[in-house]
């Protein structure tokens, strides 16, 4: 497989944080969230309209309402996680509540101006992925070790001792200080290098716990109009907000068990601490050229968001009778605080475009029976950026955000989400189903990762209320890397998770 080369620069001080490809990938690559009506039938909003949800897909579908309602949407989430790491495998589970659109929207008729027929509004929250998970693997590895990330940082920028003591206090400094990392001198005792005490070769049992929690919510105002009955037109200014937290528990372990050796084992602790706000926009229109048939197409320009990290981290290294135990703390190295960074991150743009029949397509939507509808979407993962705040030129900090982005560039490719889902109903019953396919966001073809979603529902509309309820089960194939180096091939686990959504949806009109 590809060697990926992060690009871990020397940033000093409270600076000294990294940032690698994955951090691009967590506010992009997801199954968003909606509305029950809309998860039963596999997310496809593009083309329909008449749903809350259309505004975080193409807002021109708002323009199809001509009453006012409120909007609430409680979800619950099960995870189920299956990670294989070199022949071992772990299973966790991770359940708890998730939030769907809540809002208001308001359609009504106004004076046939220039064939318009009637404006509509929405003003909206939506949680579009939470990131409360919990997956945990082990192994064992003969060939590389999580110090090694250090040892090549070390060495790559000639950092003398007082430098690998002092100027990389959430990783090399305390790998040094705790001698899982240490120098190596001549017999002279000048320093030729450094050396990590892991006894790679003989053999290590590595083992990772990541806990996550938080989500990414958007806050929508979304407009529409509604031409003649023909042509609808939308736009959204749309607020995300992110929040989330990591607990990372890492370790490893002699697998022979010497007591001679001068390693017995090593254990890091990470909390890291994001969140985030920013802007984006949407763009949609619906035509209709037969009243039974909707073609759609909507452009979401990526999100702006201005996001600040914290980060503590912690080591524990027994050397046996080279050192002992000792432990060192990124806290105790920084006055007791935690390490910020703040920094602007771009998103991908995304692509809809849709169509969808309708059987018996009639201004009465209780009279009408059916439809079936498409959404095909096309999302630039490789188009993520990372950026500094302010206007401060600093060098350094150009010269690692320019990697990065090349690196992101490398690492990720755009690709496409297909949709299908229909509604049959009843009145004042409907029936639900749909299925929906996320293509891998990766350009290496070992890094299998894709997401399915099967889902199905059920919906009441009666006397000014609606309820509605929805299964949705998604199977998501992912890979986590439990460190990345620049000089050797990365290993990884391969991450199957099973995530099932109960979602409920009630609405009333007003």
């Amino acid at each position: 497989m590809k060697r990926y080369l992060i690009p871990i620069l020397l940033l000093f001080g409270l600076r000294g944080l990294s940032q690698v490809p994955d951090d691009a990938l967590r506010n992009a690559w997801f199954v968003p969230g909606g509305s029950a009506r809309n998860m039963a039938i596999g997310g496809v909003m593009g083309s329909l309209g008449g749903d809350i949800t259309a505004a975080y897909v193409n807002p021109a579908g708002i323009g199809f309402y001509n009453t006012k309602e409120i909007v609430f949407s409680p979800v619950y989430v099960q995870n189920k996680n299956s990670l294989d790491f070199r022949d071992g495998n772990t299973k966790l589970n991770k359940n708890g509540f998730a939030l769907g659109p809540v809002g208001y929207i308001g359609g009504g008729n106004i004076s046939k101006i220039n064939n318009a027929v009637s404006n509509s509004f929405s003003v909206s929250i939506n949680q579009l992925t939470s990131f409360a998970n919990h997956i945990a693997y082990t192994g064992y590895n003969n060939q590389t070790s999580f110090s090694e990330q250090y040892l090549e940082e070390l060495t790559r920028d000639g950092a003398n001792y007082d430098a690998a003591s002092n100027n990389y206090i959430f990783g090399s400094s305390l790998a040094y200080r705790t001698y899982l990392i240490d120098s190596v001198n001549d017999a002279s005792g000048v320093q030729t290098g450094y050396r990590s005490l892991v006894p790679v070769g003989s053999g290590i049992f590595q083992e990772k716990d990541e806990a996550t929690r938080g989500g990414l919510y958007e806050i929508s105002v979304a407009f529409a109009s509604n031409n003649a009955n023909k042509l609808y037109l939308g736009g959204s200014l749309n607020i995300p907000v992110v929040s989330y937290t990591r607990d990372i528990y890492y370790k490893e372990t002699d697998a022979l068990g010497l007591a001679d050796n001068d390693f017995n084992f090593f254990e890091y602790r990470e909390n890291y601490k994001s969140t985030g706000i920013g802007i984006n926009a949407r763009l949609g229109l619906i035509y209709r050229p037969q009243p039974y048939i909707r073609l759609g197409f909507a452009m979401h320009t990526p999100s702006l968001i201005t996001m600040n990290d914290k980060i503590s981290a912690s080591m524990t290294t027994d050397t046996e009778g080279y050192a002992g135990v000792l432990t060192e703390t990124s806290d105790n190295l920084n006055s007791g605080n935690p390490g910020k960074r703040q920094y602007n991150e771009i998103t991908p743009w995304k692509a809809i475009a849709s169509a969808a029949y309708v059987f018996r397509e009639v201004s009465d939507t209780k009279k009408q029976r059916a439809f079936i509808s498409a959404d095909i979407e096309y999302v630039n993962y490789r188009g993520s950026r990372f950026s500094a705040v302010g206007e401060v030129a600093d060098p350094v900090l150009d010269a690692y955000y320019k990697e990065l982005n090349n690196i992101v560039k490398d690492y990720y490719k755009g690709n496409i989400n297909l949709k299908l889902g229909g509604e049959l109903k009843f009145d004042p019953w409907m029936f639900r189903a749909g299925v929906a396919y996320y293509g891998s966001p990766y350009s290496d073809q070992q890094l299998k990762a894709n997401k399915t979603q099967l889902s199905g529902g059920l919906g009441y509309r009666n006397n000014g209320i609606f309820i509605d309820i929805t299964y949705a089960y998604s199977i998501n194939k992912d890979v986590n890397f439990p460190y990345r180096l620049n000089d050797k091939p990365n290993t990884f686990a391969e991450w199957n998770n099973k995530k099932a959504n109960i979602i409920t949806t009630i609405g009333f009109k007003l």
